[in-house]
């Protein structure tokens, strides 16, 4: 259209097409929410909604001080700790990173939004991540400083974040996004960014506003003794009265199942790169020898004939068979094997363990299974892991599409033990960054089924006739 020569602007008209949507219908409220996270983004921007269906759903945004005003006006009616939310703006050459935080005290419907250039981040990622680490060593160190911490208590993230508000933007170059939706940054250095500014500036605020500090921090103290009190019913069993350890477990410290976790490792080479690689105070490791025993069709009263089998049992603190998981030693169990098909192999076995003579663990949702990647990419400065041959095309070609610089050099892994301890930390034992899935099984499911078809010594017609039918399927690594 014709527009007069002092008017500037864009306009944009679209609809939505329903070849390729279920409904054409826009949400209203899910609209309002991302135009009004614009305006709280970007202060002093003036943004006005206006509907031609219902006038009731008008309205506008502006805010002078943007992530603060939006924090307050959400949380308004709470009782607030502090009075004054916690502010901040850093910036490198290449990041910039702006953030509110206030903790409620007395509870309350928390407000945790994340944004990456603008874009919400429902899911968080590697920003947060790095904010809460970043918030938690600064609360820790000055509670280590002044000596507030009760002996035998060592604060969590939980801890701190339990009754935390916070908006955190972060803006940056090349930011990479978990899926098509951009719901979570998987960008690595905006983690070390963010966590390496939070820390500094909350570290001079808690040291400047110690009344506050003292207040958040008692807080984070009561929730961690909560936290502990809540452990000591479900302790983990005392192995004195019981058998010896097995000695090439490396355990952890921490008895509070809702941390704990045993990482049974392939291989002592990986063993001994994931020993370092853990975090000695909940995750433990054990490294197993070789494919273990075929268990599926050995009797239970059998099984601990089994040398590995023996081991993994006792330290677990459950037997084969039993239906009782009061010894249970740790809140979650992670299988870790190569990604090649030797180390699928490894990992099938052990889940058949798990499902045949460790069933009530895999139904109370204990048993994981890690996902190692099988290639490294590394292209300019950035880096990327893929976890098998597809997800390495999909990264060279979004390498290719956003035209990143540099060239590229691409990793095949041959096994765990290829991998450094950072590396492991970083792609498999890392909370915030590996990848884990549940062992499941439901009622009635062909989990059972499968297995008996797939390991019982009696099926082998069967197992040649599947092989048959859906051998080509395989994708052999």
């Amino acid at each position: 259209g014709k527009v007069a020569k002092n008017k500037t602007g864009t306009t944009i008209r679209f609809w939505p097409n329903p070849q390729f949507f279920d409904s054409v219908k826009i949400s209203v409220p899910r609209l309002k929410h991302v135009l009004r996270a614009k305006a709280v983004l970007c202060p002093n921007l003036y943004v006005s909604f206006t509907s031609e269906v219902n006038k009731k759903d008008n309205e506008d945004w502006q805010y002078e001080d943007g992530l603060t005003d939006y924090l307050l006006d959400e949380l308004d009616g709470y009782e607030l700790l502090p009075d004054e939310p916690f502010t901040g703006q850093e910036k490198s050459e290449n990041e910039m990173v702006d953030w509110v935080v206030v903790w409620l005290p007395e509870g309350g419907e928390l407000l945790t939004e994340s944004y990456v250039n603008l874009i919400p981040t429902p899911q968080d990622g590697a920003h947060v991540n790095g904010f809460r680490s970043g918030l938690t060593e600064a609360l820790r160190d000055f509670c280590e400083l002044r000596n507030l911490l009760p002996k035998g208590i060592k604060l969590t993230a939980e801890d701190i974040w339990q009754k935390c508000s916070y908006v955190l933007s972060l803006k940056m170059e090349d930011p990479q996004f978990t899926g098509q939706t951009k719901d979570r940054l998987s960008s690595r250095e905006a983690q070390a960014f963010v966590a390496g500014m939070s820390k500094d500036a909350f570290g001079l605020w808690l040291n400047r506003h110690v009344k506050a500090a003292e207040q958040i921090a008692q807080l984070a103290i009561d929730s961690a003794q909560a936290r502990l009190r809540a452990g000591k019913k479900v302790e983990r069993k005392k192995i004195s009265a019981g058998p010896a350890l097995p000695g090439k477990l490396s355990d952890c410290t921490s008895q509070d199942l809702a941390q704990t976790e045993l990482f049974l490792v392939e291989g002592d080479s990986a063993g001994g790169s994931a020993k370092q690689a853990r975090n000695r105070i909940y995750q433990a490791v054990m490294p197993l020898r070789g494919k273990i025993l075929n268990t599926w069709e050995v009797d239970p009263t059998e099984v601990l004939g089994s040398k590995e089998v023996h081991d993994i049992a006792v330290a677990l603190g459950v037997d084969p068979g039993v239906g009782n998981l009061s010894g249970l030693r740790y809140g979650k169990v992670c299988i870790l094997a190569d990604a090649d098909s030797d180390g699928l192999h490894i990992a099938t076995l052990l889940c058949a363990l798990f499902v045949r003579h460790f069933k009530v663990l895999v139904q109370a949702g204990h048993v994981y299974v890690a996902m190692p990647p099988l290639y490294r990419i590394d292209v300019g400065k950035h880096v990327y892991y893929a976890l098998d041959d597809k997800e390495k095309k999909q990264v060279l070609d979004q390498i290719k599409a956003e035209k990143i610089r540099g060239k590229i050099n691409v990793q095949r892994f041959k096994g765990l033990g290829e991998m450094n301890p950072m590396q492991l930390r970083e792609t498999t034992m890392d909370p915030t960054s590996r990848r884990l899935v549940q062992l499941t099984i439901k009622p009635g499911d062909a989990t059972n089924r499968m297995m008996d078809m797939l390991l019982a010594k009696k099926r082998s017609a069967d197992r040649k006739a599947w092989l048959e039918k859906k051998g080509d399927r395989a994708e052999v690594l």
